[in-house]
């Protein structure tokens, strides 16, 4: 049988990899003196350390230190599998609370190249709680706005997967990993060990990217730059890329935005940021919505804004956790942020429920109030109800021509109207729902591609007309 699992490099080799030539600089760390065999009198422990640092030319199962990536400043976190399987002890919590106290001192984002087992049995409980040393540093990273990109090596399991890796706000994954809690000895004997990989933690949105090894260096330098070079303005809606005529009734606006030759949100984000974009994916919650929602950071002008994007299907509640999940990481990085409105409503089956679409829908309604970076929404299509609105920025949401928002769709509106299937484009006219009716109504600032009507009534409360 063939085997498929990726080439296991070193620390060093795998520095070599990723790093611009002559930009590595270690990093000093505190000595920490020991009793012999470790903290728990380990017997053979003090020979089996020998034995590694021999093996590897390590002293511990990470080298952490200060590189370029693509021209990109960051620390790493590089571990070393061959000493001790990568395990995590005092020496190497030790090594990684000063890789991210570095960080924070001189603003840099933090990457951990991760290829580890999990902590360090020889040192029993102590080995364990570096866990918790390591989550206070990344928590401490996190408050300080600088972003945490990952890299998942074979393996990737136990708590460094628990920390380093999962606890990322980008999760990139080279192929064949084996990635997940549970390590190869400790599973249950049925478990299917297709679960336990990269593709399977991307599947099930954990994962935002898997990369082939060769593909690294230029996938992590684009996070890079993308992550800490915002843009110091909110971003302007974007042209409009379909008919610029305006719709003389509620369903003619209605079926322009139907209509499977308007432009969906992928045209957009071409004309936005053409191939100098990168997508973030999965709720890391079990779930994603790739064809639903697009989320992600792009390149405008030379400056990164992120999107978060309907395509004009119904939103599962993955999208929306998704779409929260950029939002919360763009307000932490003084992101702006992009939204594109297309979907006819929130998916409404039963899975729907039981994947916690209202849940997850709140949970984006709350994002959105509550960011502080600038949001700028443009309704590309279908604005159905409150599963469009939760993606759309009070106060500064805009629509193109062939578009329309409404607070059901006009066939549900008449049904629940006890109205006869006749009188549904009545009552598409009858919901105001053309862009220049919700210009008039105050619920938008202006359509694309047209000066701004006079308004004609007063806004909704909480909103200005402007």
């Amino acid at each position: 049988m063939a085997d498929n699992r990726p080439v296991r490099l070193s620390a060093r080799q795998f520095l070599d990899l990723v790093a611009d030539p002559g930009t590595f600089a270690e990093l000093p760390h505190p000595a920490r003196e020991s009793r012999p065999d470790g903290p728990l009198g380990w017997q053979g422990y003090d020979a089996s350390r020998a034995r590694a640092a021999g093996r590897t030319g390590e002293e511990e199962s990470v080298v952490v230190g200060t590189a370029r990536v693509e021209g990109t400043a960051a620390v790493l976190i590089v571990f070393e599998f061959g000493f001790l399987g990568g395990s995590l002890g005092e020496r190497t919590g030790d090594r990684l609370e000063a890789a991210y106290a570095h960080a924070r001192g001189h603003r840099l984002p933090v990457v951990p190249l991760v290829a580890t087992g999990g902590s360090r049995m020889q040192e029993g409980m102590l080995a364990l709680s570096q866990l918790q040393r390591v989550a206070r540093q990344s928590a401490l990273t996190r408050e300080a706005g600088l972003p945490q990109i990952a890299v998942l090596r074979d393996p990737t399991t136990g708590g460094g997967w628990a920390t380093l890796g999962a606890g990322a706000d980008v999760i990139l994954a080279l192929p064949g990993a084996q990635v997940g809690f549970a390590g190869s000895r400790v599973r249950p004997p049925d478990a299917d060990p297709a679960a336990y990989t990269a593709h399977a933690q991307l599947a099930a949105g954990s994962a935002d990217a898997v990369v082939p090894l060769e593909e690294l260096k230029a996938a992590l330098g684009l996070w890079l730059r993308l992550l800490t070079n915002p843009a110091t303005a909110p971003a302007d809606p974007p042209d409009a890329l379909g008919d610029t005529g305006l719709p003389a009734t509620g369903w003619q606006a209605v079926q322009r935005a139907r209509s499977p030759r308007r432009p969906r949100a992928q045209a957009y984000l071409d004309a936005c940021f053409g191939d100098r974009r990168t997508a973030l994916v999965g709720d890391r919650c079990g779930g994603a919505d790739p064809g639903g929602m697009l989320c992600g950071f792009g390149e405008r002008d030379g400056r990164t804004v992120a999107f978060a994007a309907q395509t004009g299907t119904a939103t599962r509640p993955a999208g929306y956790r998704t779409a929260t999940r950029l939002i919360r990481l763009a307000d932490r990085l003084g992101i702006p942020v992009l939204t594109l409105v297309d979907t006819p409503g929130a998916a409404n089956d039963a899975e729907a429920e039981r994947q916690g679409a209202g849940a997850a829908i709140a949970e984006l309604f709350g994002a959105v109030a509550a960011a502080r970076t600038p949001i700028t929404t443009l309704v590309i299509g279908e604005g159905g109800s409150g599963g469009a609105l939760a993606l759309a920025a009070p106060g500064n949401t805009w629509a193109t021509p062939d578009s329309y928002f409404s607070v059901i769709a006009p066939e549900l509106a008449a049904a629940i109207l006890k109205r006869p299937p006749e009188e549904v484009e009545a009552t598409a006219g009858q919901l105001r729902i053309r862009p220049q009716d919700l210009v008039e109504l105050g619920v938008i600032r202006g359509i694309t591609g047209h000066p701004r009507p006079r308004v004609t009534s007063l806004p909704p409360p909480g909103r200005s007309p402007g």
